[in-house]
């Protein structure tokens, strides 16, 4: 049988998000979460088609306002936050055929209530959200979210020991075993392990998707911290060190792209996990986030280099990381034949 994760710069057939509402933790800061959100559902819908998954549908076009299109569809169901990369449907692709896998969702290692979003992925199945020739596999015995790994489509996987080896997630397994899961559910052949990098703030263990992002089978960017009194300097200065010392599917070493470390954030004494890595590719561009910063434009810079065929439009994600996540964390893309098809 022919299996693989693909890339997601693969060609895609729409993008997935879950709407905040007044029962989450954006409760404090609603109306900014929301205009975060309609300024995401506004790029991703001009582009693609997108599923918003929501509480209160007549509530969210209300607040969609004139970027409601015909381009966006809705499935309502109980949420109880809104990070979809994490506990949205992961597609695989068996004999050709695509097939939804609905991992364990325990909220980042039991740290935060998932009894709701641990069911969307199952309810959007069996809701006639996706084309008729899409499967779906069932694999709550094993936990593990999207923001934790990341696919060149031809059989690499990228991801952190931090997550992967967490006590909480999948304690029963040891590395090797873990590494063996992952070869086996995905048809891959090789797993590069990220040992150091982390952001203060982050609830995920250091996903992948906030530190080094593959953008093609050649590239990664990656986050760089040039200020030694930085906190994160030395970690990040591993995490790179570890980055020249892999090499690509035909054994050269990977084209890095160094992104900017983002300006330190703080909601009282606490630093907030600003990234530029946490960036969405889509069909011809992507969504990066911004957070009101002079390093933004930098950011975008260095993102054209990495996706010199694609456009990068910045989203301002400032609102997303005051909950300890940004662009990509809220967000899973379709590959072609999923969504509607």
């Amino acid at each position: 049988m022919a299996l693989y994760l693909p890339a997601e710069w693969a060609p895609q057939s729409g993008v997935m998000i879950t709407w905040p509402h007044e029962e989450t933790d954006w409760a404090y800061m609603l109306d900014e979460a929301v205009a975060c959100f309609t300024d995401i559902a506004r790029e991703i819908s001009r582009r693609e088609p997108l599923l918003i998954v929501c509480k209160d549908e007549a509530a969210v076009r209300d607040a969609l306002g004139d970027a409601m299109n015909d381009n966006i569809t809705f499935r309502v169901m109980e949420t109880n936050d809104t990070w979809a990369r994490d506990h949205g449907p992961i597609t695989v692709f068996k004999d050709g055929e695509p097939c939804l896998y609905d991992f364990q969702f325990n909220g980042w290692g039991m740290k935060f209530a998932a009894n709701f979003d641990n069911q969307i992925t199952r309810k959007l199945y069996h809701s006639n959200t996706f084309g008729k020739r899409v499967e779906y596999k069932n694999l709550l015995y094993y936990t593990l979210e999207g923001g934790s790994i990341e696919s060149d489509g031809c059989g690499t996987i990228l991801t952190t020991a931090e997550c992967l080896l967490s006590p909480n997630r999948n304690d029963h397994l040891s590395k090797e075993e873990v590494e063996d899961f992952l070869k086996k559910s995905f048809g891959a052949k090789r797993v590069l392990w990220l040992n150091y990098g982390y952001l203060a703030g982050d609830d995920t263990d250091s996903h992948v998707d906030t530190l080094a992002r593959l953008c093609d089978e050649k590239t990664i960017a990656y986050v760089k911290c040039d200020d030694p009194s930085d906190e994160h300097y030395e970690a990040l200065k591993k995490m790179e060190d570890e980055l020249k010392s892999f090499k690509d599917n035909e054994g050269n070493p990977y084209r890095l792209v160094a992104l900017p470390m983002a300006d330190g954030r703080f909601e009282e004494e606490f630093r907030l996990p600003a990234t530029y890595a946490n960036f969405l590719i889509m069909n011809g561009a992507v969504l990066m986030p911004t957070y009101r910063s002079e390093k933004d434009q930098a950011a975008i810079a260095a993102l054209r280099t990495a996706f010199p065929g694609r456009e990068i439009v910045g989203v301002d994600c400032s609102a997303l990381i005051h909950q300890h996540g940004s662009l990509h964390c809220v967000t899973m893309q379709f590959p072609k034949g999923v969504l509607g098809e």
